[in-house]
């Protein structure tokens, strides 16, 4: 497949003909990458285990809207076969120390975080290795090459997903298909909205000083990033111009893992 080079006019490359596949697309990040997508040309379906906010998204993209909750993994064979794009965003959080955390959700975070991206990666690639084009997505974070404390299973899952990440660019590169990981650092989405109580009582303090106590501590750039601004990198990648790049993890982290 070829693509054309921007429209000055738009900044996106056409991705015309082209049909793209992103989890969690109801909102944040997914919802950012589903927008930027359509924008570019691409038939986008979205997934989200919350069907409104799936039809929602979906009809603002003029999408295909598929509801599946990624912790079940008997849904993944019914989505559609003919992606070209794969963005595996879909995440879920839990804070508590390794000796509180429960296990039924340790294993419900790697389900959807490293399992489902497997299973998704599975059934989308025959189709990508016919065409010879394809283009992996994978929203990782800067807990794929980070640690913080009482997130166990989120940074064990993307550690997981980042090894995932190299195993299918060494194995795409050959047909045509890249495969790449996208490292934010904090981004202003409801997962974290929902962390704001765990890491006020995590650390003490108030709900109101935990952006800049604790998200933004590490980050040079003293503010949350967007979902637009994630999405921006995604489309990058989808497009000409990064056919050579793969297996690469692209940190958008103000500097976090500079230090």
């Amino acid at each position: 497949m070829t693509t054309e080079f921007p429209d000055p006019s738009t900044g996106f490359a056409d991705l015309s003909g082209s049909t793209a596949l992103v989890t969690g697309a109801g909102s944040g990040i997914g919802f950012a990458c589903a927008k930027r997508l359509a924008a570019a040309g691409c038939l986008v379906h979205v997934l989200d285990h919350d069907e409104r906010a799936a039809t929602a998204a979906a009809n603002e993209v003029d999408g295909r809207t598929h509801v599946l909750d990624l912790r079940e993994d008997s849904g993944v064979t019914r989505l559609p076969t003919e992606v070209d794009i794969l963005v595996n965003n879909a995440g879920i959080q839990h804070v508590a120390p390794i000796q509180e955390f429960p296990t039924d959700v340790f294993t419900q975070i790697q389900q959807v975080m490293v399992t489902a991206p497997f299973l998704l990666m599975r059934h989308c690639l025959p189709h990508m290795y016919e065409r010879k084009w394809g283009r992996i997505v994978n929203i990782s974070s800067v807990h794929g090459v980070r640690a913080s404390a009482g997130k166990s299973a989120y940074v064990a899952a993307k550690h997981a997903l980042e090894g995932l990440n190299k195993v299918a660019a060494l194995e795409g590169g050959p047909h045509g298909v890249t495969s790449n990981c996208v490292e934010p650092g904090y981004v202003r989405t409801p997962l974290l909205e929902g962390q704001l109580a765990a890491q006020a009582r995590e650390n003490g303090i108030p709900e109101h000083e935990v952006a800049d106590r604790v998200f933004l501590r590490h980050s040079a750039i003293k503010r949350l990033i967007e979902p637009d601004e994630v999405a921006t990198v995604v489309g990058w990648l989808c497009g000409p111009g990064s056919d050579y790049l793969t297996g690469a993890s692209i940190p958008i982290d103000g500097a976090w893992t500079a230090r």
